[in-house]
């Protein structure tokens, strides 16, 4: 699978996790919801163009944008621990694992 699949496989999954969360009616829609919503959005941002990106220049331009979005889904992840929200927590923290084996290979 391409860097540019795997991206956009990430992107549908925080997407699909911050509808869950969303959806989650024990959940208050606080921080959490807040936190993850802007993972969200700062992927998508680059997800239509991410295969137009040349791979020399993949890993500069996707870089900061999956540290900041890792960044945001800890906070969300520790925000939904302190809620006791630990099926929740651990579902983040999948992806934020995603995240990392994405860096790792760019």
């Amino acid at each position: 699978m391409s860097i540019s699949e795997r991206y956009r496989d990430l992107v549908a999954d925080v997407q699909a996790m911050l509808g869950t969360l969303q959806a989650d009616e024990s959940l208050p829609q606080g921080r959490e919801l807040r936190t993850v919503a802007q993972a969200a959005a700062g992927l998508g941002e680059l997800e239509e163009r991410v295969g137009e990106i040349p791979r020399i220049r993949l890993e500069s331009e996707l870089t900061p944008v999956l540290l900041k979005a890792h960044t945001q889904l800890d906070r969300g992840r520790l925000l939904l621990e302190e809620l006791g929200a630990e099926d929740r927590a651990a579902a983040l923290w999948e992806l934020e694992q995603k995240i990392y084996r994405l860096l790792n290979d760019l």
